[in-house]
Parts: structure tokens; C-alpha cells; sequence
């Protein structure tokens, strides 16, 4: 399926979803219908389904268009729109919610952006904190001596990842399971700041936006332009060894 099947897709649907969540909230209690047979457990459940999955998602839609609508479309009827119209309709509506979005992610943003700059030129103050000419920053927590990576090479290791309030965003300690990975194929402030590392040593990385995952933020936490802060200890360059299998009894 095409990127714009896969968008006309989504508007359609999504314009269905909105109108019933937001029908939902605008109308009066439903009368309750009998479950009694296939059909009509079917269409409840349907109806669950649009109301959990966007019960959050506005517009404004009336009641009674989305009603007579519905209706006049499930019965085959001359609907009051063409195709055509109907489709610009959404069309715009979809339009103006994704230049809202946008605008939004741009406010915060900049906000985050210059929060981040503001720690940064604060940190770096710090005793014992270092500033690279790419404008990491990073701080000596457990020393160690010894062979350092290259950019191509693979390493293990142990991390914690916050933003600059202090959330956590991942933790491979928390998990229990060391993270392993090509230094080349991660964010620019790791390839540079696990270079600067030995086996056994552990170090905290203050990371610019733009050496992290910039204006489209990553997951639900990190949002566009932050800065991050990482704890991580090197455990190991390379790919670590496969652990021997357990022999059997007897064997």
C-alpha cells in the first residue's frame, strides 16, 4: 500500500474515530440494548474499541450531523455531502490538527532547547566536568587504564539514561541486562563519548540536543531538543562471549 492509500486511510478512519468519541461525549446516556445475539455483541464491541482507542481526541463534531450521517451512509442513502466534499472536509480538518501538532512541537521545542543550553553553560563551571569541542560534556566517575575503543568497534556496557530534571528515561540497570552495540549505529554523544572510555571505567555524559536525537526527540519521554545525561560504565569492547551450555547429566 502507497504512503497516500496509507494516509487516506488513516484520514477516513481517524475522521470516523473523532466523530464517535466525540459523539460520545456530547450525547446523552445511551439506552441500553440487548446483547442477545452475534450481531449486536459485534457492534458493542466495535463500539468499545473507538471509544477506549480515542476517547481523547476532539473536534468539533455535533452529535446530530455525525447521526444523520452514519445513518444515511449504513442505509445506502443520498447523503447532504459528495464524496468530493466530504473528503476536503476531513481533509482540512486533518490539515489543521497536524499544523497544531507541529506548532506545539516547536514550542516545546524551543523551550526544551534552551533549558538545555542554560544547564549546559551551568555544568560546565563544574569542577572535574570536561567540554569536547563538539560540546559534549562529561565527568570522570570511575577511572580505569587501558585499550579504548574505536568508532567502529562494538561495546558493552552498563547505562542509565535521565533528562536534566532528573527523569529517567531507560536504564539497562534496571533491567538487569548489559546493552551491546556498534559505537557508530547510536547517537553522536555516545560514538564520542565511549571513545574517550577504558574497560572498568564509568562516566557521566552531558549531552547537547544536537549530539543527541535533535528535533524529533525519541519515545514517549525525551522529547524535541533535550539534553540528556548518561551514566555509563564500559564493561567490555567487543562482542561479548556466548555463555557454554549447560551439559547434561551423564554426558
Amino acid at each position: 500500500m502507497s504512503k497516500g492509500d496509507n494516509m487516506k486511510k488513516m484520514m477516513v478512519s481517524g475522521a470516523l474515530l473523532v466523530a464517535l468519541a466525540a459523539c460520545s461525549q456530547q450525547a446523552q446516556e445511551p439506552k441500553q440494548v440487548a446483547l442477545d445475539n452475534e450481531g449486536s455483541k459485534l457492534s458493542y464491541a466495535m463500539g468499545m474499541d473507538v471509544g477506549r482507542s480515542l476517547s481523547q481526541v476532539g473536534g468539533d463534531i455535533q452529535a446530530d450531523a455525525f447521526i444523520e450521517g452514519f445513518k444515511t451512509s449504513l442505509a445506502k442513502g443520498e447523503t447532504r455531502l459528495t464524496q468530493e466534499e466530504a473528503a476536503k472536509v476531513k481533509q482540512s480538518f486533518f490539515q489543521k490538527r497536524q499544523q497544531e501538532q507541529q506548532a506545539k512541537m516547536e514550542a516545546e521545542g524551543a523551550a526544551n532547547k534552551k533549558a538545555g543550553e542554560e544547564f549546559l553553560a551551568a555544568n560546565a563551571k563544574r569542577e572535574g566536568v570536561k567540554t569536547t569541542e563538539s560540546g559534549l560534556q562529561y565527568e570522570v566517575i570511575t577511572p580505569a587504564e587501558g585499550a579504548k575503543p574505536a568508532a567502529t568497534d562494538t561495546g558493552t556496557v552498563h547505562y542509565k539514561g535521565t533528562l536534566i530534571d532528573g527523569t529517567e528515561f531507560d536504564s539497562s540497570i534496571a533491567r538487569g541486562q548489559p546493552a551491546t552495540f556498534p559505537l557508530n549505529r547510536v547517537i553522536k554523544g555516545w560514538t564520542e563519548g565511549v571513545q574517550l572510555m577504558s574497560v572498568g571505567s564509568k562516566y557521566r555524559f552531558y549531552i547537547p540536543s544536537d549530539l543527541a536525537y535533535g528535533p524529533r526527540g525519541a519515545g514517549p519521554k525525551i522529547g524535541p531538543n533535550s539534553a540528556l545525561i548518561f551514566e555509563v560504565e564500559l564493561l567490555s569492547i567487543g562482542e561479548p562471549e556466548a555463555k557454554p551450555k549447560a551439559k547434561k547429566a551423564g554426558k
